[in-house]
């Protein structure tokens, strides 16, 4: 069975007295231990579909499943809920505390769950990632593979079904690239599915199955004899465009599911450690990336 599926999605924007339609009847399934990459150009749809997968938001038509049970209609708390139970989020930029340490920034999505194996379980983790004698460094201290390693052992902390993954090889090089490629590879072998959206070719190099996105419309899966999934030369190394950033509001949901529920409604609300300290937030201000109703590239 998939552990993450969408039936027959449509997302559609209001703006400016106009409808856009960004997902045009997606029907797409993951199975446990599965690799995919979302690949398309910008404006295509891709980062509207990591948030309809993240439940980050809602489809105007259709359904959103995990393991099964539909997850469409459960209110704001249910969804935050099935996130931190069943979800991982990789970003591009990592989104590290700078004043917390690698084994502190790992922890962070169960500090409020007062698990006594949380520092042992965030010790192996990083121990896995290779980054066993960097346990105490902060951010400033590590380079960007080191970073975005301790970004994957942080979103396994709570030991997710899926992972999800936006343009997690876009701020490293070629062959740092690669390492964190491996890393999901890796991290598959336990039965976690990896979904990746990206401008990158290289990753389609690593996956199981390429998954393309043009004008809100999903094309044919394309899998190699191999088992690894290509597409046609072209694009390597492209920037990404901002439109195609996760929004500011899917990532301040993202961040909430990563430090958990502060306050279960009765007004103890906790203090973060690292309060005070702003990051920045990319795509703010940025359209959705959608296609006009009707008006076909």
């Amino acid at each position: 069975m998939a552990v993450i599926e969408t039936r027959d999605v449509v997302k559609r924007y209001e703006t400016g007295g106009e409808t856009l339609t960004a997902l045009k009847g997606i029907d797409f399934a993951v199975e446990p231990g599965e690799f995919v990459s979302i690949m398309g150009p910008s404006g295509s749809g891709k980062t509207t579909l990591l948030n309809l997968l993240g439940l980050l938001d809602d489809p105007s038509e259709g359904e959103v499943l995990l393991d099964g049970e539909d997850v469409t209609g459960l209110s704001d708390k249910e969804q935050t809920r099935a996130r931190k139970r069943t979800i991982g989020f990789v970003f591009q930029n990592f989104y590290l505390i700078p004043t917390l340490t690698a084994r502190e920034n790992v922890e962070i999505p169960a500090l409020f769950d007062r698990d006594p194996t949380v520092e042992e379980r965030s010790v192996d983790l990083l121990e896995r990632m290779g980054l066993g004698d960097r346990l105490d460094h902060r951010p400033d201290e590590l380079s960007g593979g080191q970073k975005q390693r301790v970004a994957i052992a942080r979103s396994l902390i709570n030991e997710p079904r899926v992972l999800l993954a936006d343009e997690p090889t876009g701020n490293l090089d070629r062959e740092t690239g690669r390492q964190i490629l491996d890393e999901f590879v890796e991290v598959t072998e336990r039965d976690v599915a990896v979904i990746a959206v990206t401008h990158d070719e290289l990753v389609n190099e690593y996956v199981d199955r390429v998954v393309r996105l043009v004008d809100g419309y999903m094309g044919e899966d394309a899998p190699t004899a191999t088992g690894a999934a290509g597409g046609p030369p072209g694009g390597e190394g492209a920037a990404p465009d901002p439109a195609d950033q996760v929004t500011a509001d899917a990532v301040e949901a993202a961040v909430t599911d990563v430090v958990g529920e502060e306050s279960d409604g009765d007004g103890d609300e906790r203090e973060m450690p690292g309060d005070g300290d702003e990051t920045e937030v990319p795509g703010d201000g940025d359209e959705p990336d959608a296609e006009p109703e009707g008006e076909e590239s």
